[in-house]
């Protein structure tokens, strides 16, 4: 109770810049809490598919990888059914390449999406700060000018003190969004090399099982 009391009167001492900050702390954690679960479960599906996919690849068997990718809503498996549908028609391994690279296009902005913007709000809730404790500032100097001098003194060190408040809650919003933001960057990247491996030994397969898909791209 002595916590949330404190919490309490540190939040009321900051002023009214307090409060957006509060805003933009709570927008990040939802953007990161939603991000975080999304990325999971993509790594989850894509990791489960793949895992179904790959016997199927070992053996030639295209067809049927091809019904298996088409049905699933993994990532992989969209890239997998760009790949497959090139396979009877594409005379080149590049051909198929191309095909896999242009899905992998349309699927990075779902995996990037809104992740960046955790970073503008550390940038925003530290400017908040710096800008609530500036007019703060600006507001006790304002006010000692008309005290007697005996009490400037206590005066002003009592406001600078509630000034910095604001500061110290920009930054206290602001480095854990930042590290969230590292955390997100670190399994978004990740999750992409893993599409982008699986590409790779998808066309490998290919390769195998097409020996004059291999002479043609040579």
């Amino acid at each position: 109770m002595e916590f949330f009391h404190v919490v309490g009167r540190f939040f009321q001492d900051g002023g009214e810049f307090m409060y957006p900050i509060a805003i933009v702390l709570v927008i990040g954690i939802a953007i990161a809490i939603e991000r975080w679960i999304y990325l999971t479960v993509a790594s989850s599906r894509n990791r489960s598919l793949w895992q179904q996919i790959e016997p199927l690849l070992s053996q030639g068997n295209f067809r049927q990888a091809a019904q298996v990718s088409s049905q699933s809503g993994a990532a992989i498996g969209q890239i997998l059914s760009y790949g497959l549908a090139r396979v009877q028609s594409a005379r080149r391994r590049d051909d198929i390449e191309k095909a896999m690279e242009e899905s992998l296009m349309g699927v990075l902005p779902k995996l990037e999406k809104r992740t960046h913007y955790l970073a503008t709000f550390a940038n925003l809730a530290t400017l908040l700060g710096l800008l609530g404790t500036v007019i703060g500032l600006i507001a006790a100097f304002g006010a000692v000018a008309t005290v007697n001098p005996a009490e400037k003194a206590n005066l002003l060190s009592a406001s600078i003190s509630v000034a910095m408040n604001c500061t110290a809650f920009g930054l206290m919003t602001a480095v854990p969004l930042l590290v969230i933001h590292a955390v997100l960057q670190t399994k978004t990247t990740e999750l992409v090399d893993s599409l982008e491996m699986a590409s790779v030994k998808f066309l490998n397969s290919i390769v195998e099982r097409r020996p004059e898909a291999a002479q043609a791209g040579a």
